[in-house]
């Protein structure tokens, strides 16, 4: 910038934040924070969106009812020690710039990938350069460390305004989770219908964090697991069944207000227009799985293979019929059958909004496929995740060849007007 100054909106920008842009080599470029570019994409200046574009200036966030994108990148943050509330609410007003940039498809910054200073590092890592928005959202989400530490250190003056279900979720019997998979003061929730653009939007985030939080574990996706419109057919999971049929869908308004976003009342005001992210890495035994028989494997599920319809009959979107039985007066959908203990009739009607993605992380020491299911769900209180689950791990005959080895939840506040920051309410 040849000895200009920042633009204005820099100026609020602690000197600890500046500094940490600054290790990671960005320093006086306004990366994340303002600048031209950034500030274009963020008041939507082109005035159009394209097909392949949300904004994220909204009510609710996007990535939540939005129609659920192909390929996924997910972090957990830990905030750095030593950041103070002054600097972690300046890390989500960049934070929240960035992502209307991104999203709308821009870079960030105010020379984004390929005009700044070439004695500086370019403030967008360029990856994206050339390729649309595709569809791309990012969500926000706030863990229970946030508001207050294991021993009960209140470092950001936010536990008054903690919400009383933000706690850690219960051991559910067969969980054998892992400390590195779990848990995180934040979260981010990419979705895009490119990987590379869902990779752009977390690692360019992570960036503008430096110094101020570092990513405690994170989980890359394909191949959706749900769908959130009935615009979009029943994709299957890595077991080859159609998964997330009976899933809520944003055609669903009731519903979604019922059991997705968080209402004025349920708890703090911050919060409502929000919803509450559950994330569980489960890991599934493939190999032992594709040595069972197909009767088997159906018993297991209560649906058929191919068609995805319950074993009680029909179709697809056939409601279950849990009354019926066969020849040998034994239920045609099994009592530890997957659907009937997942059904909302068996877990005091609750539903989940459901958004997981098939995950192969390689091969473990054994040779066999790290694989499995990273399931996202949002809902409107914990209690709906805990009862569906508690019910699951007890009796499910699908826990033979499953191990639940991550666990997290975060408060996902509403979505930000144009001017404000990610979860502003929650400090004002």
């Amino acid at each position: 910038m040849s000895g200009a100054s920042l633009p204005d909106a820099t100026r609020g920008v602690s000197r600890r934040g500046l500094l940490g842009l600054a290790g990671a080599g960005l320093a006086g470029l306004g990366l994340g924070v303002a600048g031209d570019r950034a500030t274009i994409a963020a008041t939507g200046g082109t005035g159009t969106a394209s097909a392949s574009s949300y904004p994220f200036y909204a009510g609710h966030q996007a990535g939540i009812v939005t129609p659920a994108q192909d390929r996924l990148h997910f972090a957990s943050f830990d905030l750095t020690p030593g950041t103070s509330r002054a600097e972690l609410i300046e890390l989500l007003r960049d934070w929240t710039l960035a992502a209307a940039a991104m999203t709308a498809g821009r870079d960030i910054g105010e020379f984004g990938a390929v005009d700044g200073p070439y004695g500086a590092p370019p403030e967008d890592t360029g990856e994206a350069q050339g390729l649309d928005p595709a569809g791309l959202t990012i969500t926000f989400g706030f863990g229970p460390t946030l508001f207050e530490t294991a021993d009960g250190t209140d470092r950001f003056g936010l536990a008054a305004q903690r919400p009383a279900e933000l706690v850690h979720l219960p051991h559910f019997p067969g969980d054998m989770l892992k400390e590195g998979q779990s848990g995180g003061d934040l979260c981010i929730q990419a979705c895009a219908n490119d990987p590379q653009v869902a990779v752009h939007a977390v690692r360019n985030l992570s960036r503008i964090a430096f110094g101020r939080a570092a990513i405690r574990w994170s989980q890359l996706g394909f191949g959706r697991t749900s769908s959130t419109s009935t615009s979009q057919a029943t994709p299957r999971n890595l077991f080859g069944f159609k998964d997330g049929t009976a899933n809520i869908k944003a055609e669903e308004p009731a519903a979604v207000n019922d059991q997705v976003w968080v209402q004025p009342g349920d708890g703090p005001a911050w919060l409502a227009g929000g919803s509450y992210l559950v994330t569980r890495r489960i890991r599934m035994t493939i190999e032992t799985w594709d040595r069972t028989i197909l009767r088997e494997q159906e018993a297991i599920i209560g649906r058929s293979k191919g068609e995805g319809a319950p074993l009680s009959g029909g179709s697809e979107f056939t409601e279950p019929d849990f009354t019926k039985t066969g020849e040998d007066a034994a239920p045609l959908i099994d009592r530890a059958a997957h659907v009937r203990l997942a059904h909302p009739t068996r877990n005091g009607g609750h539903r989940l909004l459901r958004r997981g993605y098939n995950f192969v992380d390689g091969n473990d020491e054994l040779g066999r496929l790290d694989a499995g299911l990273f399931f996202i769900s949002f809902q409107r209180s914990p209690e709906q995740f805990s009862a569906v689950q508690l019910s699951l791990a007890r009796n499910d005959a699908l826990n033979e060849y499953t191990r639940h080895v991550g666990s997290a939840l975060f408060a996902v506040p509403p979505g930000a007007r144009e001017g404000a920051y990610i979860g502003q309410a929650l400090f004002t």
